[in-house]
């Protein structure tokens, strides 16, 4: 059954949507402790040139395979490899689906964390010590009232679809999340011990810039915060009218994304330094301590030495956090949603009921086999999955897809050389980023 696909009605709605769904956690929480931890701005600086070689290459492939497929990951990828087996192709795209569901699982709890902490510095500043404490706990009745609040919280926007859904609301809340960024960096550059943070964070050290270890960093880094290698940038790819101009897209997405983990090193690093002016311990053995305690304890315990104003700047905080959670769970819900929409014709209200039914059933085992599987998860998921799909999918753009690929078609000029670029030396590096990240 022919169907009219939905999607963006506007270029700058697809970058803010797309630059969403790669703006996350990765981005606010884990690229600041990469920074902290690799000589600060010579992590920076190397970071920069990953994105450009990399992240860039990898991020335009993926649009790129949704794009012309107009169609979800499965159906994408089959269509690619239908010259040498179909099945290999579909089997990838379900990994993909897998891996949707498996990220949507610990990052609702995730997220579910951030909601609870940006209630708490209102039921602190009414005098409801005890809503206080429980919005704080790491109890598991805390998981179980937040993590389905987010995956509601994500349905309603996703039920609306991708015009009236996801390009309205990232229009709204991107924006928002760049003013609290700014806000934000603006106060801790104010404060006692944020100008040391600043230096740490800006001026790299050019003796730690061929250290293997912070360059093989600096490229798993930038890999995971555009969020390539699920199948988020390839069904917004699809979204996009067949005639959009995508190197210009994929670089206004890239460049909105990378300004954004640019930001979040701007506040979190002087806030750590700050921390560590008002009596907070943030660094043990010259490492910063561990990027759960970052968030989740160090952030609030600087927050508490700042009196009231402490309480408004962690609510702007953790709404920010929120926000981010928000619109990569959006993105990442859309993937198994648009496959029961279009390969099995299911409504998009059943889909999107279905999709946060199987999330909350396997968040709800993570929930409750915290201790070993939360960790494990994640590993398998970060480590290895999106590094190897990343792979798979140069390979399939460089090798395997013949009919319709332009950029096999280009025998001169700068299509030819980038095609090369993609078939021989993106593999390369995106094999060295696996390696270290999966055995490292």
């Amino acid at each position: 059954m022919a169907q009219v696909r939905d999607g963006f009605q506007s270029r700058l709605g697809f970058v803010l949507a797309a630059a969403g769904a790669a703006v996350g956690l990765g981005n606010i929480w884990g690229f600041p402790t990469q920074a902290a931890n690799h000589g600060g701005g010579a992590f920076l600086l190397v970071y920069f040139i990953v994105i450009f070689l990399l992240a860039l290459p990898a991020l335009y492939t993926e649009l790129y395979l949704g794009h012309k497929a107009q169609a979800n990951p499965v159906k994408a990828l089959g269509d690619a490899w239908q010259n040498t087996s179909r099945k290999v192709g579909a089997a990838a795209g379900y990994i993909g689906l897998a891996g949707a569901v498996v990220m949507l699982s610990f990052y609702s709890i995730v997220a579910g964390w951030m909601l609870s902490y940006a209630i708490e510095p209102i039921t602190t500043f009414l005098g409801f010590t005890g809503a206080s404490e429980f919005l704080h706990s790491d109890s598991v009745l805390r998981n179980f009232v937040f993590t389905p609040l987010m995956l509601i919280l994500t349905a309603s926007i996703i039920l609306k679809g991708v015009k009236s859904g996801i390009e309205t609301w990232s229009r709204r809340l991107m924006p928002l999340l760049l003013v609290l960024l700014v806000g934000l960096i603006a106060y801790i550059a104010t404060l006692d011990g944020a100008s040391e943070g600043f230096a740490a964070y800006l001026i790299p050290d050019f003796s730690q810039i061929l250290d293997p270890n912070l360059i093989i960093a600096a490229m798993g880094q930038a890999f995971f915060s555009l969020s390539l290698g699920v199948g988020c940038m390839m069904i917004y790819g699809s979204y996009l009218q067949p005639d959009a101009n995508l190197p210009k897209l994929t670089a206004g997405v890239a460049l909105l994304d990378t300004g954004v983990a640019f930001l979040a090193g701007l506040l979190i690093i002087p806030a750590i330094y700050v921390a560590q002016h008002n009596g907070v311990e943030v660094f043990s053995g010259g490492k910063l301590i561990g990027e759960g305690q970052l968030i989740f304890a160090i952030l609030p315990e600087l927050f508490s030495t700042m009196g009231e104003i402490g309480l408004l700047v962690g609510l702007l905080f953790f709404v920010l956090m929120s926000i981010a959670s928000v619109t990569s769970t959006i993105s990442t819900t859309e993937i198994p949603v648009a496959f029961l929409v279009e390969n099995h014709n299911v409504s998009r209200t059943k889909a999107t009921w279905a999709v946060s039914a199987v999330v909350l059933v396997c968040a709800s085992a993570i929930i409750l086999n915290f201790d070993w599987l939360f960790g494990l998860v994640i590993m398998l998921f970060t480590q290895y999955q999106l590094p190897l799909m990343g792979l798979f999918y140069f390979i399939t753009v460089g090798w395997m897809w013949q009919r319709g690929n332009k950029l096999h078609q280009a025998t001169t000029g700068l299509h030819y050389w980038f095609a090369q670029y993609i078939r021989f030396v993106c593999p390369i590096l995106m094999t060295l980023v696996f390696a270290n990240v999966a055995f490292g």
